[in-house]
């Protein structure tokens, strides 16, 4: 044993060979007489320890490695795991670049289906990973990346679920040695003499751990993959605060392989399963990742996250499209303050080219193949609108996407339509719930979450009370939402979204004679198919908006633009109310029409003025209908205040509107 290292490595090139074929003798007594005598050997070496600059105890260890990987005797796999154990419990600190092979033979041990192998080679990679690292780690650096690809073996063992678990929290605790050791990993030279300084801790460290999980999620079932994910995203925001900002890019790289893995699984019960778990969990954490450090990846990353939202949306699962519209509410809301005008650009223009990819226009264009039967009822299917357009309606706002193109909670088509029709008509059904989606998340973003409903129950009350003109436009929350950060070129974009889906909606609508065809041949609920509920809530969003900016004085010089615009919306949807034949519809537009009545009677004398002249003829058409009390107790208001601002008569004791003085009328007439 006390020959120079020269000779030794000489020797070893034939011995070493040798050991490789007698260990993978087919004869055990043979096998096992050569592991015991490898490993008595190898003990002398490691007592000898290893030189600076030297590789040898790499070279001895080397045939562990080989029979491990080439003789499947379970008895022979078992002794060769027990001698390796043994040299790491007693050695530890002489093994240094036989570090590299130790962590190969416990790979190979990893995907075994013997559970004591498993069992007795993550026993001694966790104590290496626990415990040898704690005191050693400067001298295993050069194999941090094999213990990490190791572990993550471990992981993606499905026989052994429980070792799986315990697998990732040992990678978890990696990332602390990291964190807590950068300048070892710095300092450390090798064989990567290329990798610049400051990126060291990344190459060696970081990159390999998040890199492996990242292969966890994209290799194992459910629940361990959803545990990786999560470990992922927790060492990002528990560490990320140490990362350049080049490391993010490369990070998300990485992070975005879940979502290119949607072409892997054939099974579309497997693809359905991953859209609905994975892609959603890792949508979601991806935001709350960006959120919590929006300043170094807003510049890198903020349009790449854009993308990855759109991606989702497009997808034929909808879970994964009301995720990622959710999740792009949740980004905008949480992090708006800190928007550049830039970054609302490219916001808006992200959601107006989801607006416009999500569009159904299908519905209006499809026509039925080879269907000249008539049902025995089809008399009685025009009868009415949709006899549960009122109850969908009012549905909780966290179903606000939820089956708004049916009565029924869930659609089913008939038992005789066509497959191609049928994953038509579930794709078109996706994109109607995410329009929906859409004209809630605008309303969320612009005046907060609730704030719109808070109003319209307002509205109602104070039509109760009669005390409709209680408040001014002014006394309205003005502090909530982004509007305030909006310039009116964004708001503008916004409202164009909004009005082409009521309009797309209205037009649906309308259609008899489409929507019968489409129930006929299976867009199936007890009634006919309706867009109501995005016809409503995209006008009353716009109506919100306008009449915001119609009394914001950043737009004073663009008000009389606002005004005709809002006089232009307001009157198209007076008449197309008066139009209405079907009790229902109309009864769906309640809240709307209180709300433009109650922000109109809001407005000063004279932004009432022209809104009550373009108004008048229209609200004196609405009173032949069977209207609610709350609005005809605004239309009341709406008359009595018209006769004050025109000068038609005086108020009781002289007294005058709250919004202001009366005001002459035009030429004396409305």
């Amino acid at each position: 044993m006390n020959r120079i290292r020269l000779q030794w490595s000489r020797i070893w090139q034939v011995i070493g060979d040798h050991f490789n074929k007698v260990g993978c003798n087919p004869n055990e007594d043979v096998a096992i007489f050569a592991v015991d005598s490898l490993r008595q050997l190898s003990m002398k070496f490691l007592e000898k320890g290893e030189l600076a600059n030297f590789r040898f105890q790499k070279d001895f260890l080397r045939p562990f490695e080989h029979i491990m990987k080439k003789n499947r005797s379970p008895t022979i796999r078992d002794m060769v795991i027990r001698c390796v154990a043994q040299m790491v419990n007693s050695q530890a600190g002489n093994i240094r670049s036989g570090w590299k092979n130790i962590f190969s033979v416990f790979h190979q041990a990893a995907a075994d289906h013997d559970e004591t192998i498993v069992e007795l080679a993550f026993q001694t990679t966790g104590h290496i990973v626990l415990n040898t690292f704690q005191e050693h780690f400067a001298a295993a650096i050069d194999s941090f990346q094999d213990a990490v690809k190791c572990l993550s073996e471990f992981v993606c063992n499905a026989a052994f679920p429980d070792t799986s678990m315990e697998a990732i929290r040992l990678i978890r605790h990696c990332a602390r040695y990291v964190s807590e050791r950068p300048q070892a990993l710095r300092e450390y030279t090798s064989d990567d003499m290329n990798v610049a300084p400051g990126d060291r801790v990344w190459v060696r460290g970081w990159f390999p751990i998040l890199f492996e999980l990242s292969c966890i999620v994209n290799r194992c079932k459910l629940d361990v993959r959803t545990r990786g994910l999560t470990v992922m995203f927790e060492i990002m925001r528990s560490y990320g605060h140490s990362f350049e900002k080049h490391w993010w890019h490369d990070l998300f790289r990485i992070v975005f392989r879940i979502f290119d893995n949607m072409k892997l699984p054939e099974q579309q019960t497997e693809k359905m399963e991953w859209m609905t778990t994975t892609c959603n969990h890792a949508l979601y954490a991806i935001c709350d990742v960006f959120t919590h450090f929006y300043e170094p990846l807003s510049d890198i990353l903020l349009q790449d996250v854009f993308t990855q939202l759109q991606w989702c949306v497009r997808q034929d699962n909808e879970q994964l499209a009301r995720s990622g519209t959710n999740c792009l509410e949740n980004l905008v809301i949480l992090n708006g303050d800190k928007f550049s005008p830039e970054v609302w650009d490219v916001t808006c223009c992200c959601m107006k080219e989801i607006f416009q990819n999500t569009c159904p226009h299908a519905l209006l264009t499809w026509r039925p193949v080879g269907q000249d039967e008539e049902p025995a009822d089809g008399k009685h299917l025009d009868a009415d609108f949709d006899s549960q357009s009122q109850s969908s309606f009012d549905r909780a706002p966290s179903e606000r996407g939820l089956s708004q193109m049916s009565s029924d909670d869930t659609w089913k088509s008939k038992s005789g339509t066509r497959a191609s029709d049928q994953r038509l008509f579930a794709g078109l059904l996706i994109k109607c719930v995410v329009q929906l989606e859409l004209i809630q998340t605008i309303d969320n973003i612009v005046f907060y979450p609730t704030t719109s409903k808070k109003e319209d129950a307002d509205n109602m009350a104070a039509a109760q009370r009669d005390l409709l003109e209680g408040a001014l436009e002014a006394d309205l929350p003005s502090d909530q939402g982004m509007y305030s950060r909006l310039a009116a070129p964004q708001l503008f974009t916004l409202l164009d979204c909004l009005l082409q889906s009521h309009r797309f909606a209205k037009e649906f609508n309308s259609n008899n004679e489409q929507r019968t065809a489409l129930w006929r041949a299976g867009f199936k609920g007890k009634s006919k198919p309706n867009l109501l509920k995005q016809e409503t809530s995209s006008l009353a969003c716009s109506l919100r908006i306008l009449f915001r900016m119609n009394s914001d004085p950043r737009l004073q010089d663009a008000w009389p633009d606002i005004q005709t615009r809002l006089l232009l919306v307001c009157s198209e949807a007076l008449d197309y109310f008066i139009a209405l034949t079907s009790e229902s519809h109309r009864e769906a537009w309640n809240s709307l029409l209180m709300l433009l009545l109650t922000r109109t009677l809001r407005l000063n004398d004279l932004k009432f003025q022209p809104h009550a002249a373009c108004f008048y003829p229209r609200l004196c058409e609405m009173m032949q209908f069977d209207l609610i009390p709350e609005l005809r107790a605004a239309l009341r208001r709406f008359f009595l205040r018209i006769g004050s601002v025109f000068s038609i008569h005086s108020p009781p004791g002289g007294a005058v509107s709250p919004a202001g003085g009366a005001v002459s009328p035009p030429g004396g007439a409305v």
